[in-house]
């Protein structure tokens, strides 16, 4: 089993990254939009990679955001937003394809979308890269279940 976390973590890293990428929207495909965007991508690359407790967000809220604000009322399993970190790579990872191409309206999209889900989670606390990944893995446990007859 994964590690437990606030969910409020990946929450506020999820407000971060939508301001981010909503910059790099305004400013895309200058340089400065696009070095953001890498950046971004780094940050995911991170979370997917290391966990998302080990992300630079993650050092911000636990130490400054954190001890400001109650005890969570429930925690929940890393491996979620983890694989929602790994998403997002992916989008960020086409965007700044697209960017670094010159087909910025492919760069455009992939950042919409990535922005659309992090909102989602900044704002509603609906986080669709661990509903991804919930649903995966009930798929996958019903398929290697063994068949009744």
């Amino acid at each position: 089993m994964s590690k437990q976390i606030d969910p409020r973590g990946p929450q506020f890293a999820a407000a971060v990254t939508s301001v981010v990428l909503v910059v790099v929207l305004l400013i895309a495909p200058a340089t400065i939009g696009v070095a953001l965007l890498g950046a971004q991508a780094a940050l995911f690359a991170l979370g997917a990679g290391l966990g998302v407790q080990r992300t630079p967000h993650a050092w911000v809220f636990k130490n400054l955001v954190r001890p400001r604000l109650s005890a969570p009322t429930e925690l929940e399993d890393a491996a979620p937003p983890r694989f929602a970190q790994t998403v997002g790579l992916g989008f960020t990872a086409v965007g700044l394809l697209g960017y670094l191409t010159g087909a910025t309206l492919v760069g455009d999209i992939a950042v919409g979308l990535a922005l659309a889900a992090a909102l989602l989670n900044a704002v509603f606390a609906f986080c669709l890269g661990c509903e991804m990944y919930l649903l995966g893995r009930r798929a996958f446990t019903r398929s290697a279940a063994p068949a009744t007859n």
